[in-house]
C-alpha cells in the first residue's frame, strides 16, 4: 500500500529526487515490469480482453496481471469494463491519461529495443572484468 510521509506533499511542486513526492509512485508505476508492456497493447486504442492481453504480453502471470491492472484502473490509466457472460468478458482499455504515456514508454521501449545488443556486450564485458578480478 502506498503511502505519503508528509501530508502537504500534494501541495509541493512535483520532484521525483523528493522522497516525499507523491510523483514517485506515479513514476514507479508507469516504469514497472508490466505497465509499459500493457500499454503498448492497448495503445492501439480498441478494449482488449483479460485473456488476450495475457497471451500478448508473454511471461506475466494472471495473478501479477490482475494486480497491474487493477494498479493502473486505481491511477486512472485504464477503464475496466465486465460485460455479463458465462464467463464473464472482461475488456480493458486506455483512458485520456494512459493514452498520454503511450509516446513516452514507447520512446522507451524504442531505445531498449535499439541498444539491447549494446547492453548485452557491456554486461558480459563487466562480467569478464568481475570475475578476472
Amino acid at each position: 500500500m502506498d503511502k505519503t510521509v508528509n501530508p502537504n506533499a500534494a501541495e509541493l511542486p512535483a520532484d521525483v529526487l523528493n522522497q516525499d513526492c507523491p510523483s514517485r509512485t506515479v513514476l514507479r508505476h508507469l516504469t514497472d515490469r508490466w505497465t509499459p508492456m500493457i500499454v503498448t497493447v492497448l495503445a492501439p486504442g480498441q478494449p482488449v480482453r483479460f485473456t488476450e492481453l495475457r497471451r500478448t504480453v508473454q511471461g506475466v502471470s494472471p495473478k501479477v496481471l490482475t494486480e497491474t491492472l487493477r494498479s493502473m484502473e486505481r491511477d486512472g490509466l485504464v477503464t475496466r469494463r465486465v460485460t455479463p457472460s458465462v464467463p464473464p468478458r472482461v475488456d480493458y482499455l486506455l483512458t485520456d491519461l494512459g493514452a498520454s504515456t503511450v509516446e513516452p514508454l514507447a520512446a522507451l521501449r524504442r531505445w531498449a529495443e535499439a541498444n539491447v545488443g549494446e547492453v548485452q556486450r557491456n554486461r558480459r564485458r563487466y562480467d569478464r572484468e568481475q570475475a578476472e578480478g
